[in-house]
């Protein structure tokens, strides 16, 4: 199964997670990782060669840093831009049906303050519904997603093995019974 990894970090150089998951999956062949910011400093996006990469590919990986509840803003652009009408929704919009995709992030608060009445009010399988719902549109299959909590309060030891257990979710996670 050939794998895209979609890493969405406006600054992957200063990240301490999301750099080191990606450096942890780029060791394995059957993933092609493609890191938005450092593709598209201008922003400027080349759809067709995006959209070339999802039909390449039969996993695709959303990685990213949750902020304020959501992706960072040139993730949401890439889902404006590249998952358009006519190509993978709507009329003949079916590029994408069959594909599987994971969403894989991190957040600064511990797990505990993403659950339900915790400090963030929902759990993540709520917050992370846009996304669900995006999957359920393209028709592709919302597999587990991965989730690294805490990410500013983690030791060099936490990270590794978080880092290691990112790559076996990614590589190896099944269905979603969200």
């Amino acid at each position: 199964m050939k794998t895209l990894v979609i890493a969405a970090h406006p600054n992957m150089e200063q990240s301490r997670i999301n750099k080191r998951f990606m450096e942890e999956i780029k060791k394995h062949s059957e993933v092609t990782v493609h890191e938005l910011y450092r593709e598209y400093p201008d922003e400027k996006l080349d759809v067709q060669r995006e959209q070339q990469l999802l039909l390449d590919h039969d996993r695709i990986v959303l990685q990213f840093p949750f902020y304020w509840y959501s992706t960072p803003s040139l993730l949401k652009k890439w889902q404006d831009e590249v998952l358009s009408f006519g190509w993978a929704y709507g009329p003949n919009g079916d590029k994408l049906n069959g594909k599987e995709i994971i969403i894989a992030t991190s957040t600064g608060g511990p797990e505990h303050s993403y659950v339900a009445g915790g400090y963030n009010k929902y759990s993540m399988s709520e917050l992370l519904k846009p996304l669900q719902a995006m999957s359920n549109l393209v028709g592709a299959k919302y597999l587990i997603p991965y989730v690294f909590h805490k990410a500013m309060m983690v030791t060099d030891e936490e990270v590794e093995g978080g880092a290691k257990a990112y790559v076996e979710h990614v590589l190896s996670t099944k269905l979603s019974n969200y």
